[in-house]
């Protein structure tokens, strides 16, 4: 199927984007006008209303205002669970990313930041056999491999009972299977991409370059 026989046309098709400056027209095919007005004013009540939604819906937008293009996202993310009153933080982090969690804690430590709690993928040391990895799907066939846990390090953050949780660099998939088991929000400060140094944005960024391989139909995805 082509571009031009998608049944469905979305965000990505738009070029008027008058949902973000209201300076020309909607497309037929947008979600604002698709939307109901009693859905737009629960959502709206919401983000002012509910508790917990409020307030984080709040903090966001205020760093947003007053630091635009001023903070990092390390920066961001302290200062937003300051803001939202995370008593205790939680993060979970890739073994392949503890070095930079390291870091990290020892920017929390330096920002005031002193209850929080990390555990890396591999806690369990869960044998890929184990949950039914076979030998050819590993990246050493015929040696211990453990398995990522993201469930493990979700359980071991809600039995702490942490406020917030940070990801640090959690495989495709085990970030979302984190999200799943986690009872608190989750914020994202890195993501895993092997091949572009944890910049996965990179590989949209050169698609019409050094990437142009994305932009061509084949098997591997």
């Amino acid at each position: 199927m082509s571009d031009l026989e998608r049944e469905q046309m979305d965000c990505s098709d738009c070029q008027a984007y008058h949902c973000d400056k209201r300076n020309s027209a909607y497309p037929s095919f947008c979600p604002t006008t698709a939307a109901e007005e009693t859905q737009l004013e629960n959502i709206k009540s919401s983000y002012k209303d509910d508790p917990i939604v409020s307030k984080i819906y709040s903090a966001s937008a205020e760093i947003e205002g007053l630091y635009y293009g001023k903070l990092t996202r390390v920066e961001e993310i302290i200062l937003f669970a300051k803001k939202i009153g995370v008593k205790k933080l939680g993060i979970a982090s890739c073994m392949g990313s503890i070095n930079e969690t390291s870091v990290f804690t020892k920017i929390l430590r330096a920002k005031g930041v002193t209850d929080y709690l990390c555990v890396c993928c591999k806690a369990g040391s869960i044998s890929k056999e184990e949950v039914g990895i076979p030998e050819d799907h590993k990246i050493r066939p015929g040696k211990f491999e453990a398995a990522c846990n993201p469930f493990l390090q979700a359980e071991v953050l809600n039995e702490a009972k942490t406020d917030l949780n940070i990801m640090i660099g959690l495989c495709v998939g085990h970030d979302a299977l984190f999200s799943m088991h986690s009872k608190a929000p989750c914020v994202t400060l890195s993501v895993k991409d092997r091949v572009l140094q944890h910049n996965p944005i990179a590989a949209i960024y050169g698609a019409n370059s050094y990437y142009r391989r994305l932009l061509k139909k084949d098997d591997i995805v």
